[in-house]
């Protein structure tokens, strides 16, 4: 038997070559559950705005292990004990941790698997491969569920200053063409260190850390928040949320099994039990055959059904003619909701009774920073920790801390 040369190097448009350093990881990257994150965009619908953000899920996966390489690499010189078997668990669950996003995750779980996050289905193909690779990923997971005793390493994987989001931010510019969402992540993985286990950045570092809080809250508004972005997934989780109720009354749809699985089945969190013994095996093998190609299909299927809102909304989709949008600071008043759906009736009488499919409200938040027990810390050298949101005199604390919310209505074109 020939055995196989594990240590490959993967050219990367954002990071250069990225060295796979452990056996165990070549064996994860050559699993189908990881290979189905090819066709999975990183950024779902953003490339109806910006043209170039088709990366894939699986890029993202790469890039974010390639950090945190480089960030163990750094802890090392610094004299923190990180061992061999350590950096390899710790590896294995940034490239999985993401594992468990469908296609257009966020539409996917607010029409389709409805109350279940991605985190709890990378969780479940985290246990199954565990299983198939006979208990390999046992540290692996105990990070990713931060149930081991070096917490900064669960840090490094799931925080505010995580190489999740450090990758996703630089790869996501890079994509789309964003400058304003630049950030030094070299400088800031050189300046990390580690106190009372817990990560923390020396004060050399705290202009990189300003610059990165500032781009990720630019990159919400400008990028995934982007009213047209949100109008677009708005539209999708429509059509998908009217696939579902036909299917719930036996109405056929022609689809791939794998989606036609989960638009006939009801399936909810009992059958993605964090429990390695008590997920639903059917599920999982059917979810890990789901991805964007199954969902645009569809789209372009259903534009010739007989159900007309599933076909206008089919076609919406398909043809980019999506939902329009308006955002404002403060909630939509209900005499513009009803405004419109009176033109709404007027224009389309054979659509009146279903109108909600169409014309809604509802609102986008996010939150640039929240302090707490995962603050990002700044350590100077007299060894003081200070919170980022004190320690800056940039920053201003409430605007980074404080939930920022717009509202917004969506509605059909002609009806602007």
């Amino acid at each position: 038997m020939v055995e196989t040369n594990k240590k490959k190097i993967i050219n990367d448009p954002v990071h250069g070559f990225i060295s796979l350093n452990h056996p165990l990881i070549f064996d994860l990257i050559e699993h189908p559950y990881f290979q189905r994150l090819r066709n999975i965009k990183q950024l779902g619908l953003t490339y109806l705005v910006y043209p170039g953000a088709t990366h894939s899920r699986l890029q993202h996966a790469l890039g974010a292990m390639f950090l945190l390489d480089m960030a163990i690499s750094t802890l090392r010189t610094k004299g923190h004990v990180i061992t061999d078997d350590e950096a390899e668990a710790a590896s294995a669950a940034i490239l999985l941790h993401d594992i468990g996003h469908g296609p257009f995750s966020h539409a996917l779980e607010y029409s389709i698997v409805k109350g279940v996050s991605h985190e709890e289905i990378s969780r479940c193909f985290m246990y199954k491969l565990n299983g198939e690779f006979n208990g390999r990923l046992n540290l692996a997971l105990q990070i990713f569920d931060n149930t081991y005793p070096k917490h900064f390493l669960h840090q490094l994987i799931s925080g505010q200053l995580d190489m999740d989001r450090m990758d996703y931010i630089k790869r996501d510019t890079f994509y789309t063409g964003v400058s304003e969402g630049t950030i030094g992540a070299d400088r800031i993985i050189k300046m990390l260190n580690i106190v009372n286990d817990q990560l923390v950045v020396e004060a050399k570092g705290i202009y990189s850390i300003e610059n990165f809080l500032i781009a990720r809250r630019l990159m919400y508004w400008q990028v995934y928040l982007h009213k047209t972005v949100v109008a677009a997934e708005q539209t999708l989780i429509k059509l998908l949320s009217r696939a579902k109720t036909l299917a719930s009354k036996g109405v056929e749809l022609k689809v791939s099994a794998a989606f036609e699985f989960f638009l006939y089945n009801n399936i909810n969190s009992s059958h993605f039990s964090k429990d390695s013994n008590c997920f639903d095996e059917t599920v999982i093998d059917n979810f890990a055959r789901l991805d964007d190609t199954d969902i645009m299909v569809a789209a372009k299927t259903w534009i010739n059904h007989p159900d007309i809102i599933l076909s206008k909304l089919a076609r919406m989709v398909a043809d980019r003619h999506i939902l329009s949008i308006e955002l404002s600071n403060a909630p939509v008043p209900q005499e513009r909701v009803n405004e419109l759906i009176i033109r709404f009736k007027q224009a389309h009488p054979e659509l009146a009774e279903y109108v909600d499919n169409f014309i809604f409200t509802d609102s986008v938040s996010i939150n640039a920073y929240k302090p707490g027990n995962e603050s990002i810390n700044i350590l100077y050298n007299n060894h003081q920790l200070v919170d980022i949101a004190q320690a800056s005199d940039m920053l201003n604390a409430n605007a980074l801390s404080n939930e920022t919310k717009k509202f917004f209505i969506c509605y059909p074109k002609e009806l602007r």
